[in-house]
């Protein structure tokens, strides 16, 4: 027998307490608790006595055959440099970033890609419909691309679905969607998100099926959900961009099979995302010439180094103090660099 109790989870950082609190003691967030259903065991029996013999057979590490997690490439250049050389078998991709951002565009052109070279793919959607998924391929000129899509939002379904029909590469768009019948608590919540992410993450390890996860994000920016969930995946990407321009830059913040901070530049067009082989050209195209104040810097992105301007304007200010704002800087290296000038160079900017 078991009994259902009542718990209060943090939606930040998946703590649980007992009672309702208007901050999180585990990571200081404020209103973040909520109010979830938690079945538990009325009498905990003797895992031994219930303990199953092992069904998995150890390997020796040097009859491990390697080849099986060679990285598959795409197409996309600028997308195969960010994932380390294209996608790998039996793993899992969370990609996060703002709505209407690009996230569900990249996925269907990678579904694309990956169905003219062979594979078998799903693209699963919780919160569009098929209809929705269509006019976007129609864009994109995918239409006539055999890709299987199914508006689902149940996680046993989906994975009855796969085991029935197995794939090369799933989309689950979005993993906040998605819920386990076996959880009480809503969709979104930090208990359906880690179960959910965990069990299609035993089907692709056990399936050598590949993962592409969509994460809903905060306000703050973070991927929404516990932070588990990215220690769980084997690679986090990051769609950043301003509103105001069509350019997109994918970030990998986290990837077991190749490296870190990694950027491939794209523009969002008519037609979806067109890569941007060289971006030094294009962040440079509008810099003025002879002007005062603009200067052009090399900043090193993964393995590229990419050239940058850097523009910055002084005017008397009538404050007491005077006020120094940075865009894209860090306001406290602001404030050290204005020092050094001031001791060192002998600029004085105290007014």
């Amino acid at each position: 027998m078991s009994k259902e109790r009542t718990i209060y989870t943090c939606q930040k950082c998946g703590g649980q307490f007992p009672k309702w609190m208007g901050r999180c003691t585990d990571c200081g967030e404020w209103n973040s608790l909520i109010e979830e259903n938690y079945i538990t065991p009325s009498a905990v029996k003797n895992t031994r006595a219930t303990h199953k013999p092992a069904s998995a057979v150890p390997q020796a590490l040097s009859e491990i055959d390697s080849t099986a997690g060679n990285h598959l490439p795409l197409g996309i250049a600028e997308l195969d440099r960010v994932l380390g050389g294209g996608l790998v078998p039996a793993s899992a991709v969370l990609i996060g970033g703002d709505p209407g951002i690009g996230k569900s565009t990249i996925v269907l052109q990678m579904l694309s890609l990956a169905r003219r070279q062979g594979r078998d793919v799903l693209y699963v959607t919780g919160e569009e419909s098929a209809a929705q998924i269509k006019s976007r391929a129609v864009r994109l000129g995918v239409e006539k691309e055999p890709i299987d899509v199914v508006t689902e939002n149940c996680l046993e379904t989906i994975l009855d679905l796969l085991k029935k029909n197995g794939r090369d590469l799933i989309v689950i768009d979005s993993v906040q969607t998605i819920y386990s019948q076996s959880l009480p608590s809503a969709p979104g919540t930090v208990s359906q998100v880690r179960e959910c992410a965990g069990q299609l993450l035993q089907y692709c390890k056990s399936s050598g099926t590949t993962c592409l996860l969509i994460g809903h994000v905060t306000k703050e920016g973070s991927i929404a959900g516990p932070k588990v969930l990215e220690h769980m995946v084997d690679c986090v990407l990051y769609f950043e961009g301003d509103s105001g321009h069509n350019f997109r830059i994918l970030r990998a913040v986290k990837n077991r099979y190749g490296a870190t901070n990694e950027i491939g530049v794209f523009e969002m067009t008519g037609a979806g995302l067109r890569e941007v082989p060289n971006p030094s050209e294009i962040f440079l195209a509008e810099r003025p010439q002879g002007a005062s104040g603009s200067v052009v810097t090399a900043a090193l992105e993964g393995t590229r180094p990419v050239l940058l301007e850097v523009q910055a304007l002084v005017s008397k200010s009538g404050l007491v103090n005077p006020r120094r704002t940075a865009l894209g800087y860090d306001h406290n290296r602001l404030s050290l660099l204005v020092a050094v000038l001031e001791k060192v160079v002998g600029l004085h900017l105290y007014d």
